[in-house]
């Protein structure tokens, strides 16, 4: 198995072998469960398709209903697609924590948190510095010049402003799995990840 979906539920810290502290990150990943699988003759590649999760069919449409009914599962949350060189999988197999192990190196993505409209100091790590005295009047976290003038009159692509902050689909390479706890299907992976708490991040060996 490639990978694991799990929900990000804060951050903590453990002391290494040396002595020393290190911060890292728990994931609750409760079974998953595989919802798909796709193959060459029919979809044109492989791959698995893994849910977790599980909703109220209130909460959920007719048609994934029925596709995860297919896989003998609850409507899922959320669900994720790995590519795979040979699609062993079975549907309705279950997925958990025992997959990894101590010492692991994987991937995982997470949704960073939105910040809202932020200006170029807090967005870009523009100084923000000016002149305290000669005519400086509330400029100090100011751009600046965004462009010039008479030639060529215009703003070009890609000039750092002010705008939207956060929010972004954001992969942590080469984490480094300190801890695996299969009775509270929880793992503990080095340094931050990221997301809110309670966030969906997606596992990738």
């Amino acid at each position: 198995m490639v990978g694991l979906i799990g929900k990000k539920i804060g951050m903590t810290s453990i002391i290494g072998a040396n002595g020393a502290k290190i911060a890292c990150t728990v994931v609750l990943a409760e079974p998953n469960v595989i919802s798909q699988v796709k193959t060459e003759e029919k979809e044109g590649y492989n791959a698995l398709q893994i849910s977790a999760i599980e909703v109220k069919e209130k909460h959920s449409n007719a048609p994934a209903i029925g596709h995860y009914a297919k896989a003998g599962s609850k409507p899922m949350y959320y669900s994720h697609e790995f590519r795979v060189d040979n699609a062993k999988g079975v549907l309705g197999d279950k997925v958990d924590v025992t997959i990894f192990a101590e010492g692991d190196f994987v991937d995982v993505i997470g949704k960073s948190k939105g910040k809202g409209f932020q200006g170029v100091v807090k967005r870009h790590g523009f100084n923000g510095v000016g002149p305290a005295t000669h005519g400086q009047h509330d400029r100090a976290r100011a751009p600046g010049s965004v462009g010039a003038s008479s030639y060529p009159s215009k703003v070009f692509k890609g000039i750092r402003m002010a705008g939207r902050m956060g929010g972004k689909r954001i992969k942590s390479i080469n984490s480094q799995i300190l801890k695996v706890v299969p009775e509270q299907n929880l793992l503990v992976i080095k340094g931050a990840l990221a997301g809110h708490n309670g966030a969906i991040v997606v596992i990738e060996k």
